[in-house]
């Protein structure tokens, strides 16, 4: 399109094919001209010389364009030449077409006047229009033309010199298109991008949460059955614990296809995976859990499934690892506000603050700031730490348009 635009208009900054092509239009456009010109009839010695001064520094002019359009780098300053150079032939067509016979003549000072104003600043390309109608209005004074000459050829350079506009104003809009859609293509990339980073990010959380619960409840075994070989040397009670420990690992990996499951499928009910964790909790660990559901539960998004389901996982093992045996009081609330969970567990005797490896979480200190980071994402607030001879873990998820994901949503520990 700006190719043939730039031919039509024997101008544009186009391809060096292109503009062999029109350098070749405009000197065969030359020539033509020339050949009506001094072909059109017998005129005054006086007036021939001036038709062929004109013509001829019409002729430099398009030796020169073609150079500035092939040989860009002759001209260092082309900012400067261009507008003279064009300038110089709107003049020379202008005054050319005042001349008898010289009506063709005009043709240069239009294409120059609309290449003005299409490849020059507007300040100078209304200077060479100015010029142009200057050259006009003086040799139809000095020839006597009539009306038409007066005001019909400055009509034109004004036409062309919009065409030129025109072209321009378009060539930008294109240009300012094309910056615009390659900008919304680098958005989208990094769209995609940071997409896929959640998305991983994502994947990464419910890995070390699904790890870091059954690991950690296979550690505390592990450890229970050394110490029972170690100090007690009671084989068959350890064998008992190892055979607990294997039934664990087992449904650790049970636990982690769930987990891979629940990525890829909508909300889990609440209520009943809580129930069941809190049911191998008791099995794995002996320890009494309490379960109090309160209000009916909410379909909850998976995300927010997910993480307060986490969360109860991180924190019931923390209870076995740090105070086992002890009962273990689970809550699950739900109002029309939001869905509260509460796990409180006795703090270990002869202490009243549970030691800091629960607040860091089990096996690598991930746990609690993993609570953080699902419930900010939620916009949902956590709270940890002793009461009243308890380790208390209270998680809180807003219903409604809470919901939305918030990157700075409000967290309290």
């Amino acid at each position: 399109m700006d190719d043939a635009r730039g031919l039509l208009t024997w101008g544009g900054r186009t391809g060096p094919a292109l503009q062999a092509v029109i350098a070749l239009v405009r000197i065969v456009g030359y020539a033509v001209v020339g050949l009506l010109v001094f072909t059109g009839g017998p005129v005054a010695t006086s007036t021939r010389v001036v038709q062929l001064v004109v013509y001829c520094v019409i002729g430099l002019g398009i030796v020169g364009w073609n150079l500035l359009d092939l040989r860009p780098a002759l001209f260092p300053h082309r900012g400067r030449v261009e507008p003279l150079l064009l300038g110089t032939l709107t003049a020379a067509g202008g005054l050319g077409c005042t001349l008898p016979h010289g009506d063709p003549l005009v043709a240069f000072g239009v294409t120059a006047a609309a290449t003005a104003g299409s490849e020059i600043g507007m300040v100078a390309g209304w200077s060479v229009l100015g010029t142009g109608v200057l050259a006009i209005e003086i040799g139809a004074a000095l020839y006597g033309d009539g009306l038409g000459t007066l005001l019909g050829y400055p009509l034109l350079l004004v036409v062309g010199l919009l065409i030129g506009h025109n072209r321009r104003a378009f060539r930008i809009a294109a240009e300012q298109s094309a910056a615009v859609l390659a900008q919304a293509e680098e958005l989208q990339a990094e769209q995609r991008r940071s997409e896929v980073l959640d998305e991983r990010t994502r994947i990464a959380r419910e890995i070390h949460d699904v790890l870091a619960h059954s690991l950690g409840a296979l550690g505390i075994q592990i450890q229970v059955a050394r110490a029972v070989l170690t100090d007690q040397q009671d084989i068959d009670r350890a064998v008992e614990i190892l055979a607990t420990a294997q039934r664990m690992a087992a449904e650790g990996l049970v636990e982690t296809r769930r987990a891979v499951h629940a990525l890829r499928t909508d909300a889990l009910p609440l209520a009943r995976e809580i129930a069941r964790a809190a049911e191998t909790h008791t099995r794995n660990h002996g320890a009494e859990i309490d379960l109090d559901i309160v209000g009916e539960p909410r379909t909850l998004p998976p995300d927010a499934t997910l993480a307060l389901l986490r969360i109860v996982q991180e924190a019931l093992v923390n209870a076995a690892k740090h105070a086992p045996g002890r009962p273990v009081a689970l809550r699950l609330e739900s109002t029309a506000q939001l869905t509260r969970i509460t796990v409180a567990n006795a703090l270990p005797e002869g202490g009243d603050t549970q030691p800091a490896a629960p607040a860091a979480g089990v096996g690598g200190g991930y746990g609690l700031i993993g609570m953080r980071e699902r419930l900010r994402l939620l916009n949902g607030t956590l709270a940890a730490g002793p009461a009243d001879g308890r380790w208390t873990v209270t998680a809180e998820f807003p219903h409604g348009d809470a919901t939305s994901t918030a990157p700075n949503g409000r967290m309290t520990a």
